[in-house]
């Protein structure tokens, strides 16, 4: 017993660097969602751009739709944010804005800046959105189809090689999806 008790500190060691071993090797944007195949959350918030105008998840109906998770705080979504403008410009899908945990100056002082790819974005300043979409930070990219189901999560930054391989054969399906009437 004596010799198994000197040994229980490597086993432990040895254990736990198995755990974080197997954590370091797992892709932070594979992380799955419990929303995917589920509709869109019930939601009535402001845009971004007009405190006046409510939106809710009727208004991202019957297109292939894109909901990016977006902030002022965030440096990633400054890099994102040119290939956001590029697909904007793509008329398959609607682009619209998710700006989570952020000031409204500062959110339409940034949009001004770099220049704005939504349709509109969604204003939610408590995060509650955010929370109800299971979003863990900025940015994240969501896949609404024609019939409010969301069908991809994407944890990380957007751009040309990500858009190529992750978006376009998804969202090619969806528009041959839609026209079939399914």
């Amino acid at each position: 017993m004596g010799k198994l008790i000197r040994f229980l500190p490597l086993i432990l060691v040895i254990a736990l660097g198995a755990v974080l071993y197997r954590g370091l090797s797992l892709n932070p944007q594979d992380m799955p969602s419990a929303l995917v195949g589920k509709t869109m959350p019930a939601f009535k918030l402001q845009t971004l751009n007009n405190s006046d105008k409510i939106v809710t998840q009727a208004d991202l109906l019957g297109d292939v739709v894109l909901i990016n998770v977006w902030a002022t705080w965030c440096p990633t979504c400054k890099y994102e944010h040119p290939y956001l403008v590029d697909i904007a410009k793509d008329a398959k899908v609607k682009l619209y804005g998710l700006n989570y945990k952020d000031d409204r100056v500062a959110a339409q002082q940034w949009l001004q800046h770099y220049e704005d790819p939504y349709v509109f974005s969604i204003f939610d300043d408590k995060g509650m959105l955010g929370l109800d979409l299971g979003v863990y930070g900025a940015p994240e990219t969501f896949v609404i189809d024609h019939h409010g189901i969301i069908r991809k999560r994407f944890a990380g930054a957007i751009d040309t090689r990500v858009w190529r391989r992750e978006f376009e054969p998804l969202i090619a399906q969806l528009i041959e999806e839609k026209k079939q009437g399914k």
